[in-house]
């Protein structure tokens, strides 16, 4: 692999990953504050209503930050990716100029009105915003995972005679059986980051004694949120889409868990350390059969091993693909843990008084980051050495006149961009957590008690 793709690929998973903290927590957020909104809608009580403004605030703040750091990735594809853009860019141009067209200014119009239109609007026509936001912020996750979607395995295409590929079939490529499966997952999991947030902040306000009314709404709407949440990304999501990579791209199943040697009642790896070099895995804890019922539904099916497959084959990095893949369903299933005795706790009404377990529900926060990360480097190195899967190799995407010095040169930038944008976004979002919730009930009529609490009180 030459120098300049290194920093090539470097560069733009640096930024790819910087900007996934974004979108993850915007499209989780969108359902937070529908429900939210609905609630208050529905039975009056101020303190959903109090949330679902406080929550407005910090999604526009996440919006914003987001739209910056996206923006290098676009253009990513014609500096540094330039034959990619011309092999595949007749198909994958499609869905992200509906991304851009459709999805985002459906999302910017809405949160606009959101974040502005409260006094303007009626209750219903604010509510109808939100749940417009939703539907955007939702269609803008599909066309980008639809991209994505076709790079792991093409659909709806041809190959022209100067070998790059055009659009046959415009409902193949967006209902792309992959990209269906793919876009579960990927919003179940970013519905989990939305829940891990809001619930993190709920349990903040708790231990500190402030924001009563709102932590009690957001804390239950977070809790439900994520038991449900975590639970479809492991299945039935992750479980189809496990299948998928074992039909379609067995050779990333196989680094996946290390395994070198084929064979029926494949064992699950749940610890161990690839040895690449001597074709084995150290200090292996497994669990036998279970691959292989993953893999294909049945505990005697035969798993493929890389040995069956010729080194060129092999994803470029195995070591880091198979430590990304057990982060991450070891974090999926320690927040599946979590969030439901948090729930059982919730439904016994004991919560907002296990002190320990807000504790740890404020400081899991990370968590879906970490996980959507390393499940996001597992799909893409899963993917190598293919570009598009089977149709261009990574090699041969890159752009030919940008050198390694020119990438290092861009990254180093990035790298001090991000880390302002970062601290200036971890500013903003505290600050608004201390300040809290502001009221969404005039002040000149009462708050509406519920469950037996006291009447919200109004903060400036």
């Amino acid at each position: 692999m030459s120098d300049a793709l290194v920093w090539h690929r470097l560069q733009f998973a640096f930024t790819a990953v910087f900007h996934y903290l974004f979108p993850q927590l915007t499209i989780g957020l969108a359902l937070v504050i529908v429900i939210l909104k609905g609630w208050f809608l529905k039975s009056g009580d101020a303190r959903y209503g109090d949330a679902a403004r406080f929550w407005i605030r910090v999604f526009a703040i996440n919006f914003a930050v987001g739209v910056v750091t996206g923006i290098p990735l676009e253009f990513q594809f014609g500096t540094n990716w330039a034959r990619f853009s011309h092999d595949a860019g007749g198909v994958i141009g499609q869905s992200l100029a509906m991304e851009g067209t459709f999805a985002f200014f459906l999302e910017s119009t809405f949160l606009g009105l959101l974040v502005y239109g409260e006094k303007k609007l009626s209750p219903r026509a604010h509510f109808g915003s939100a749940v417009a936001l939703l539907v955007g912020s939702w269609m803008s996750g599909y066309f980008i995972v639809v991209t994505n979607a076709f790079m792991q395995h093409p659909s709806g295409f041809a190959k022209l005679p100067d070998g790059s590929l055009t659009l046959t079939s415009f409902w193949a490529f967006l209902l792309n059986p992959w990209g269906l499966l793919q876009y579960a997952h990927t919003l179940s999991a970013a519905v989990v980051t939305g829940a891990f947030v809001v619930t993190a902040v709920a349990a903040y306000w708790t231990l500190s004694g402030a924001h009563r009314g709102a932590a009690q709404a957001t804390l239950r709407v977070g809790v439900t949120l994520g038991v449900i949440a975590s639970l479809m990304v492991a299945f039935p999501t992750g479980d189809l889409q496990a299948k998928l990579v074992a039909r379609h791209q067995p050779v990333a199943l196989a680094a996946m868990e290390g395994r070198f040697e084929s064979g029926p009642r494949a064992d699950i790896t749940l610890i161990g350390q690839p040895n690449v070099k001597e074709r084995r895995l150290d200090n292996p804890i497994r669990v036998p059969g279970v691959l292989s019922f993953v893999a294909y539904g049945q505990f005697d099916a035969e798993v493929r091993g890389l040995g069956d497959y010729a080194e060129s084959e092999w994803p470029t990095n195995i070591e880091l693909l198979y430590y990304t893949f057990h982060v991450m369903v070891g974090l999926g299933t320690l927040m599946i843990l979590l969030m439901g005795l948090a729930a059982i706790s919730l439904y016994r009404k004991r919560l907002e008084g296990q002190r320990a377990l807000l504790w740890i529900l404020m400081l899991a926060a990370p968590f879906p980051y970490i996980a959507n990360a390393a499940g996001w480097i597992t799909t893409e190195l899963g993917r190598q050495p293919w570009l598009v899967y089977g149709l261009l190799r990574t090699a041969d995407g890159a752009s030919p006149t940008v050198h390694s010095g020119d990438a290092l040169f861009t990254l180093i930038g990035f790298s001090g961009l991000y880390l302002v944008l970062g601290l200036m976004y971890v500013f903003l979002v505290g600050r608004e957590i201390v300040r809290g919730p502001t009221s969404s009930v005039p002040p000149h009529l009462p708050h509406p008690p519920s469950d037996g609490a006291a009447p919200a009180e109004v903060h400036a």
